[in-house]
């Protein structure tokens, strides 16, 4: 609570950046690790922010109503601990003594659900800009069907402090294009612009107008040539918040490591500052020369102009979620709490007559039936609605025009797209987003982002073999598969048929956390009659039984299980018993117990893997590589059965392997 009052003229800004600024050379250099050069350069900024922009309560930094801040120069976390701490959230001085210690809350780069108040993961450049995208979109969505003419609930802001590095990665350029597109007014970029990179001046390698890049992209643009003015910093802030149909970057010119003796070289990029040049530093700050002193003055200061601005700004909330009625309150309740599960009660799935369907057809159904009744379910596919089969008919499409629209056209951008998905998932959302499996190597750095923040985040992936036939190799996956396989805390399902489609989204929207992959097959396939709904769960189980004991046991995924089920039959004719095991999530059978592990694959019977992808994560499974039945090379351009017969995947050849394997 605010305990005094006084004028703000009376209060040292400069003092409270500089304090903001040792603070932060002090951690670093008690770490012997991390980045001096952001610190002393864009301290300013942060402060202008924090101290006289951002709607926020460091007492519930996880308060819903609060503006959003992204670091995406995640490098540049010291001041932001440093800040956080004048600011009054929940991190001591010990905790900055610890920057960057094993099992601190003060990490390298800023991690979501560490250190409270961090609002995104950030590291990789570009990531933290692109996922702020996404915090822009959510914002905008839910300001659409939550508030009222009578009711601005919803009305944050996403920030982001970025750096020459963030806008340099492409990711940046895809996500800043949709954001412009979609008019997110919401959104303010603050891009610390110093013309130094690690390596060196930027003019060697980044030389573009920033203006016409942003203008062109549909951006409003800010230029503040100074980056100790304070005033004009705010001021220009203060001018993007006006803005209500734009985007805004604001760009300010800073010298990197101000004051340092280094200043304005990449020496002081990414290296700690020399005792001396500390020392050189808070003599000319008129700071004292002792480690992590600090000023209580600086300290009540900067609460009290972050209290004084939003002490009614929690209770205005409080009272605005009252008045809300009881479908948009259970719906506000969603986006804030930590339960995330989606139950399918209200599933309706009609199979074809025929009981023949492709995987992706399936989905859409799903996505179809589920979605127009959860409006917590929100996502889109990157420019290929068409053949993902991801949109959803009667929800409209979210834009400018119509923010409560459900599929998200996120365009040729798929990198973005999964970055974007996070910022979704991060304000509250379960989103989902959809491509070619081959193209998933373009959302590999989002994946990760989505796995380390443990998001509720589904990737739909189709066209999921080397059996999408003519469009060749560049669109038939191979690896894509076994790396997705490999990622820690990523749930990969490849379905059989429907009801292993049915059964693998009940598994994902079962989960509070966590994000999700679902790779589906574009050719029809029929649909089995010993697959089940409810054992994909389990990640693996049987689903064909030889009359006699088994010889041997096929282990298959996705289309490859319907060549599996053919090969045991005709060999059970040939008197050769072998049971079929369907693996949809290979993580999820391992994480079963031993004795479900043995019931299904008994340890003393061989097994054989059939999988059109690498066989690398399948080694586990087999006592002999020879054994796992895989495409290590990439595929050809040709019908289905030609790439499947020159591969070794025709079911002739299928059969005479497994047979030969067996005797």
């Amino acid at each position: 609570m605010i305990t005094h009052r006084k004028d703000e003229s009376e209060i040292n800004q400069t003092k409270i950046v500089d304090q903001i600024r040792c603070l932060g050379i002090d951690m670093i250099d008690n770490a012997k690790s991390g980045h001096p050069g952001i610190v002393l350069g864009a301290a300013p900024i942060i402060y202008t922010l924090f101290a006289h922009h951002m709607r926020i309560d460091p007492k519930k930094p996880e308060f819903f109503g609060r503006d959003r801040f992204v670091m995406s120069a995640g490098h540049g976390s010291a001041l932001l601990y440093s800040t956080l701490y004048l600011a009054g959230y929940p991190i001591t001085l010990e905790d900055l003594k610890d920057f960057r210690k094993i099992d601190s809350i003060t990490p390298g780069h800023p991690e979501y659900g560490v250190t409270r108040g961090i609002d995104v993961s950030t590291g990789p450049l570009g990531q933290g800009i692109a996922t702020a995208v996404g915090m822009a979109m959510a914002e905008a969505k839910q300001e659409a069907i939550l508030n009222t003419s009578n009711n601005r609930l919803i009305d944050y802001y996403t920030y982001v402090l970025c750096g020459d590095g963030d806008l340099m990665e492409g990711v940046s350029y895809e996500a800043c294009s949709l954001a412009g597109s979609l008019h997110l007014n919401k959104l303010i970029v603050l891009y610390d612009s110093n013309d130094v990179c690690l390596d060196g001046k930027t003019d060697k390698t980044f030389n573009e107008d920033m203006q016409a890049r942003f203008v062109s992209q549909g951006w409003n643009y800010i230029l503040v040539s100074d980056g100790e003015d304070i005033a004009s910093i705010s001021n220009a802030i203060e001018e993007a918040k006006k803005s209500s149909d734009k985007p805004t970057l604001i760009e300010i010119k800073t010298i990197i490591g101000k004051f340092s003796k280094l200043q304005g070289t990449n020496k002081v990029h990414g290296s700690p500052l020399s005792k001396e040049d500390i020392s050189f530093i808070k003599e000319n700050l008129k700071v004292r020369d002792i480690p992590f002193t600090i000023s209580q003055n600086c300290v009540d200061d900067m609460q009290y102009l972050i209290e004084s601005r939003c002490e009614k700004f929690v209770s205005d909330f409080d009272k605005g979620m009252i008045e809300l009625d009881d479908d948009k309150r259970k719906l506000l309740n969603y986006f804030m709490g930590d339960e995330k599960e989606i139950k399918l009660n209200d599933l309706i799935y009609d199979a074809p007559e025929n009981l023949e369907e492709s995987t992706r057809v399936t989905s859409s159904k799903i996505l179809n039936s589920i979605v127009p009744n959860h409006k917590e379910l929100f996502g889109g596919s990157a420019d290929l609605f068409g053949a993902n089969k991801t949109y959803v008919e009667s929800i409209g499409d979210f834009s400018f025009e119509n923010r409560s629209g459900g599929n998200i056209f996120f365009g040729v951008r798929e990198h973005a797209m999964g970055a974007i998905m996070n910022g979704l998932a991060l304000c509250g959302f379960r989103s989902y987003g959809s491509t070619f499996l081959a193209f998933s190597d373009y959302l590999k750095p989002a994946i990760r982002m989505s796995c380390m923040m443990n998001l509720p985040v589904t990737y739909i992936f189709t066209h999921d073999s080397i059996s999408v036939g003519e469009d060749g190799p560049t669109h038939q996956p191979v690896e894509q598969l076994s790396n997705l396989r490999t990622i820690p805390n990523l749930d990969v399902f490849r379905p059989a048929d429907a009801n292993e489609v049915i059964g693998s989204y009940k598994a994902i929207l079962s989960k509070n956390a966590g994000p999700s992959v679902i790779a589906l097959s574009r050719n029809v396939t029929p649909i089995l009659e010993n697959t089940r709904v409810n054992e994909v769960e389990n990640g693996g189980y049987v689903v064909y039984e030889p009359i006699k004991e088994a010889e041997g046991i096929i282990i298959s995924t996705g289309e490859e299980v319907h060549m599996a089920l053919e090969i045991a039959k005709n060999l059970q004719v040939k008197g050769i018993p072998v049971r079929v095991v369907s693996m949809p999530n290979i993580k999820r059978f391992l994480d079963k117990d031993k004795k479900y592990k043995e019931e299904i694959l008994p340890s003393k019977t061989k097994k054989i893997v059939i999988e059109a992808a690498t066989s690398y994560i399948w080694n586990i499974f087999v006592k002999d590589t020879k054994y796992i039945l895989s495409v290590d090379s990439f595929g050809s351009s040709g019908k289905k059965e030609d790439v499947y017969k020159k591969y070794g995947f025709d079911l002739e050849t299928l059969e005479e392997k497994v047979e030969n394997l067996l005797k």
